[in-house]
């Protein structure tokens, strides 16, 4: 199936995938939901999608993954990274897999569908007023070591040499999800 407003959603939070379903339906898409790679590739032996949400966390795996195997197929497909992640080592990472737009959550349809919009970059974006912060740097450390390690907190901690429960707690302070 080809369609100019075919878009799959790769997302493991079941009510926030069927929340964007509905609302882009709404807007006029035609929507396909994936909660793994495994089910995007199954999903890609029949359809062309023109558009894609990937969350950058799918459980155990990488959005990324899905990231790459989207931009392979369809090279002309818009692609918008979603996360509760974020950082700029996986924003760069998404970029050079083929997203179009990396966005941090919470997002709603009307930041994706102006993200899918904005296919190009922006000259004029302002530069931060000021450096990053201590916190948004020891974010951006915490998200890389974790995403070196798959996501497991036990192997992370033991990358950045604190405690597993320190990290979880610094985690559970940020709302990741």
């Amino acid at each position: 199936m080809t369609s100019e407003r075919l878009l799959l959603i790769v997302e493991d939070d079941e009510a926030f995938a069927r929340t964007l379903k509905r609302s882009f339906e709404r807007r006029g898409y035609s929507v396909l939901l994936a909660d793994s790679l495994e089910t995007v590739n199954a999903y890609l032996a029949d359809h062309r999608p023109g558009f894609a949400v990937v969350d950058l966390k799918l459980g155990p795996q990488s959005g990324l993954a899905c990231v790459q195997a989207l931009h392979a197929h369809v090279p002309a497909m818009l692609i918008v990274v979603l996360t509760g992640f974020a950082s700029i080592a996986t924003a760069v990472d998404a970029i050079k897999l083929g997203a179009t737009h990396y966005l941090a959550k919470p997002s709603n349809t009307d930041d994706i569908e102006a993200a899918f919009a904005r296919s190009g970059g922006d000259p004029d974006t302002p530069l931060a007023p000021r450096p990053t912060s201590i916190k948004t740097l020891e974010w951006e450390h915490i998200h890389e070591a974790l995403k070196d390690s798959d996501f497991n907190i036990s192997e992370a901690a033991r990358r950045l040499g604190m405690h597993r429960r320190t990290l979880a707690r610094k985690l559970a302070k940020r709302q990741v999800g």
